[in-house]
């Protein structure tokens, strides 16, 4: 009898929570997220101590370590960790250097693609081709392409107003291009570096190889130093490059997904999940990408919890490992929810880097989608504006097929790709009241959808 009164007390808490004044709450999420800077030392720790925080990394290790103490520390119910099993790739020494007898020697600025496979300590010693899409390979040919290292040099188009446009328009080089030349007999590749920035960082990410084809190494240069060979091509067609990179890929190993959450008072067996990624590359601090997710997900947690916020449903934040090279901790998490028939009602995902907030995209259609965009009203005073259709991301995908709505943050993009997965990605490229604001507008957002059932 006891026990049913404490349960019926607590119930009539957390339903005059619900029934405040939304704009209050609202109002009280922003003044605690902008005056509290555990968002920020977190962050800060992430970058600083756990820097290349690659899967299967002694550093990797010690973030699941810190995101589950920060996950108890913002108040959780309960934290635990999920096993993942990762792929476990390593850099070794990397060294790039053109020779022209027309222009002197250089050192590129060079940096291994993830999952490529390495030269051998020697390295390979080659003449060069330069082209810029996958249809000037197949006009070549292999008698023209046997033998060389191939030169992708297609840059960013910066033309494009939404950046992740111009990242699309060029990825597909760094992604398949090994692929595509070892077709026709190439030796290597060097790509430029899939950023709109002019700079001496050269951006890494991942790369894979078709079944059919014979592994080549694969590296990324800095634009700068792509802009010079490129350039040196043209008054030296017989230049050669001397390219060493002993990267290799050792066996799978486990790895963690961290996860907290607080228990719904009314619908506790229907989840938020709100997340980002763990994992960094080797040669980054990973603060954009994606430290700073990873925060503002142990955030919501916090400001819930903090300001006495009881939600409906279960919300979860998790911190997930390996979305840079296969996305197993997203495909685990989704696998773990359907063998126990978890529901899962909507799923946010912030890896976007954590430049001012924007808004969301939403992966909904019809009367749902009007309800979401209609949201927009109770943003209007934090400058929020963009409800949009579109999709949420890598991590949180596999939940659509539960049945979660996907959402997507959506900060300012004109920045985010002169960091991303590269060294210049680090803590003090993040303006603390740029991560805060994204914190309460992500908080802000999932208290909305839980307390209107939308």
């Amino acid at each position: 009898m006891h026990r049913i009164t404490v349960s019926f007390i607590l119930v009539l808490v957390a339903v005059n929570m619900t029934a405040q004044d939304p704009a209050k709450v609202l109002s009280s999420v922003y003044s605690e997220a902008l005056g509290d800077r555990t968002a920020y030392n977190n962050l800060g720790y992430l970058c600083k101590k756990t820097k290349g925080r690659i899967d299967g990394s002694a550093e990797a290790g010690k973030a699941v370590e810190y995101t589950r103490q920060a996950l108890l520390q913002a108040g959780a119910d309960t934290v635990w960790l999920q096993k993942v099993k990762v792929p476990h790739w390593v850099r070794g020494n990397e060294k790039c250097v053109v020779r022209s007898s027309v222009n002197g020697k250089k050192d590129l600025k060079i940096t291994a693609l993830g999952l490529s496979v390495g030269t051998t300590d020697r390295g390979i010693t080659s003449h060069i081709i330069e082209v810029h899409n996958f249809d000037e390979l197949k006009s070549l040919g292999f008698s023209k392409i046997h033998g060389k290292i191939v030169f992708f040099n297609r840059p960013f188009d910066n033309t494009q107003i939404n950046s992740f446009a111009g990242y699309g328009g060029a990825v597909n080089q760094r992604s398949m291009g090994a692929s595509e030349a070892s077709r026709y007999g190439a030796t290597g590749v060097i790509v430029r570096s899939v950023t709109p920035s002019l700079d001496n960082f050269p951006h890494t990410g991942v790369m894979h190889y078709a079944d059919s084809v014979n592994k080549i190494p694969a590296v990324a240069v800095s634009t700068l130093d792509a802009e010079l060979l490129s350039k040196w091509l043209k008054s030296d067609s017989q230049l050669s490059v001397h390219l060493i990179s002993n990267c290799k890929t050792l066996p799978d190993v486990w790895s963690d997904n961290v996860i907290g959450e607080i228990r719904g008072y009314l619908k506790p067996e229907e989840f938020i999940t709100v997340g980002g990624h763990l994992d960094a590359w080797d040669i980054t601090e990973g603060a954009h990408d994606d430290a700073g997710g990873c925060v503002q997900a142990i955030e919501t947690i916090r400001i819930f919890k903090k300001l006495g916020i009881k939600p409906k449903r279960t919300i979860r934040a998790v911190m997930f490992m390996n979305e840079e090279m296969s996305s197993t901790g997203g495909r685990t998490y989704a696998a773990e929810a359907k063998k126990k028939n978890e529901v899962h009602y909507a799923a946010l995902e912030s890896d976007r880097g954590v430049m001012s907030p924007r808004g969301f995209s939403f992966d909904a259609e019809g009367l749902r989608l009007d309800k979401l965009q209609a949201l927009g009203s109770w943003f209007a005073p934090y400058g929020i504006k963009d409800f949009d259709k579109g999709g949420g991301g890598s991590d949180i995908s596999p939940l659509k097929s539960l049945g979660a709505l996907q959402i997507g943050y959506i900060p300012d993009s004109q920045r985010y790709f002169s960091y991303h997965h590269s060294a210049n990605d680090t803590f003090e490229q993040v303006n603390i009241r740029e991560l805060q604001m994204g914190s309460a507008t992500i908080a802000s957002l999932i208290y909305l959808i839980d307390l209107f059932d939308l």
